[in-house]
């Protein structure tokens, strides 16, 4: 059975693994996501106890008891660059002894639901509705980085995406990757439901022209008109794509359930929405 090699996998002095400086009895089965690390003790203020509490960069981690059940929330910054961080490592500290550097023989599945915000891109996703991330397009071409990524997308719906937004060839190929079939309806049976984008940034790969001015100002019109049988895409954020694709080809459970603080169509922006963000967490934590 292969060694992973230290610069594959990098492993602390304490035995935590680089980035998220977790040791593997310290993450639940069950875990929340969050891009914002302040969200976390938020989400773990809820908890009736808490064992373990640690933070390193934007990786902000607190275990503890909801209701009986062991919950892991854990912020994962912004992007999916940082998605590709988080997921490869809790996964290795669900199924690799960090010791010997070996996968365990044994699989552990983890169940993960990411909680954050989004821009609603249909009139029926106005601000403060939530949105359940039924398929998740990839701006970012992480899944095509490894083996059997491109087999677990939906290469047809990407074809006509392609084809209809007349997408830009210098531009990454979009990626299609539906999230886990039960969670969303375990999470997010009474809320909103659609394709979101994850996009590779937060202005002009969402169509937001400040200074720079856009290369195709006109695609998030072509975006907003896209349908594919009964979908419509209904929001950008940033994550569930890379978080999707991951997670599926590494075995595990996700989804995404994000709350509208944009009204991209309506040209809406809600910055005050932290008590409908704590309506949210309430829900996942009382679903998952």
């Amino acid at each position: 059975m292969r060694i992973i090699p230290p610069d594959q996998l990098p492993v602390n002095a304490d035995g935590s693994v680089f980035h998220l400086h977790l040791k593997p009895k310290q993450v639940a089965s069950r875990i929340v996501m969050m891009g914002d690390p302040e969200r976390v003790p938020v989400v773990a203020s809820k908890f009736e106890s808490v064992e373990f509490d640690t933070q390193n960069r934007e990786f902000r981690t607190i275990t503890g008891i909801y209701k009986g059940k062991r919950i892991t929330a854990i912020s994962h910054g912004i992007g999916c660059d940082n998605i590709d961080i988080v997921m490869t490592e809790l996964d290795a500290l669900a199924n690799v002894d960090l010791s010997e550097r070996r996968v365990k023989p044994g699989f552990r599945q983890l169940t993960l639901v990411r909680i954050g915000t989004c821009g609603g891109l249909q009139p029926f996703c106005p601000t403060g509705s939530y949105v359940m991330s039924e398929i998740s397009m990839g701006m970012d071409g992480l899944l095509f980085f490894y083996e059997g990524g491109e087999s677990v997308t939906d290469s047809s719906l990407a074809d006509d995406f392609v084809k209809h937004t007349n997408w830009n060839v210098n531009l990454a190929k979009p990626y299609f990757i539906g999230s886990d079939g039960e969670l969303v309806e375990q999470i997010g049976h009474d809320m909103i439901k659609g394709i979101t984008v994850s996009a590779s940034g937060f202005y002009g790969p969402q169509g937001r022209y400040v200074r720079l001015k856009l290369q195709e100002p006109d695609t998030n019109k072509r975006i907003e008109s896209f349908r594919y049988n009964d979908l419509k895409i209904t929001n950008y954020e940033m994550e569930s794509a890379a978080l999707a694709g991951l997670a599926r080809l590494m075995g595990h459970r996700a989804a995404t359930a994000c709350l509208v603080i944009a009204g991209r169509y309506a040209g809406e922006m809600n910055t005050d929405y932290k008590g409908s963000f704590d309506g949210l967490i309430d829900k996942v934590l009382e679903r998952i």
